[in-house]
């Protein structure tokens, strides 16, 4: 069978199909990278017209990870999807308590999910950081509570939680009353790959990698 095999030509043969559906909804050549790697990831067109972000979050997401902030997740699939080379390019790191076992007590003692009790462990740690949340539904309104509540302010929310229960509540709660900026995903669309297909979006901005898409610089040797 004939086919296209190498890694970078698959994925700029991706892009460019996938330009049509993105390219007159007036944005900057940054927000069309994560329009376009959030179809990329899920495969379907219609996320072009499901991304919503706040002004200028794109940008300001791209600047936070810049200037080396770390990045905060709900579940184990959010972190795992990140690319780590390009986040080691810029002296990040990525985090996640759903496992932890100090966490899970937690949970239990005060009767809550464990996302909410891993983003309330997190506390102050958000303020100035990035949070990818693609699970849980109660982490982000956690988020939102420390940040309303406690003053604790994030750089960026990338809250794209997926389901049936609370899902589309909550990414509509974070459109009203967000006071950071934000990306997300109207509706029940979402998940642990479209939340690391943003954070990788905005990574990818001054990272070059190469026709195997392995990131070039100091962790060139590990695969994207």
């Amino acid at each position: 069978m004939e086919f296209i095999k190498n890694p970078k030509a698959i994925e700029d043969k991706s892009m460019e199909i996938i330009y049509p559906y993105v390219k007159d909804l007036n944005l900057t050549d940054d927000e069309v990278r994560v329009y376009s790697r959030t179809i990329h990831a899920s495969g379907d067109v219609e996320y072009a017209q499901l991304v919503r972000t706040s002004p200028d979050a794109v940008k300001k997401g791209i600047e936070a990870l810049q200037n080396g902030v770390h990045v905060y997740c709900d579940v184990e699939m959010v972190r795992t999807g990140i690319n780590k080379p390009a986040l080691a390019l810029r002296g990040s790191e990525v985090h996640c308590l759903i496992k932890d076992e100090k966490v899970a007590a937690l949970a239990k003692e005060l009767g809550v999910t464990r996302s909410i009790a891993a983003m309330r462990t997190f506390g102050k740690q958000l303020d100035g950081q990035i949070v990818a949340i693609g699970n849980a539904p109660t982490a982000l309104y956690e988020v939102l509570r420390l940040a309303l509540e406690e003053g604790v302010k994030p750089a960026l929310i990338i809250g794209i939680p997926v389901g049936f229960v609370g899902a589309a509540e909550s990414k509509e709660y974070l459109m009203d009353v967000s006071p950071v900026p934000y990306i997300t995903v109207k509706g029940n669309k979402g998940g642990s790959p479209i939340a690391a297909s943003v954070v990788n979006a905005l990574l990818y901005t001054g990272v070059n990698r190469d026709g195997m898409l392995f990131v070039q610089g100091n962790e060139s040797k590990q695969h994207d």
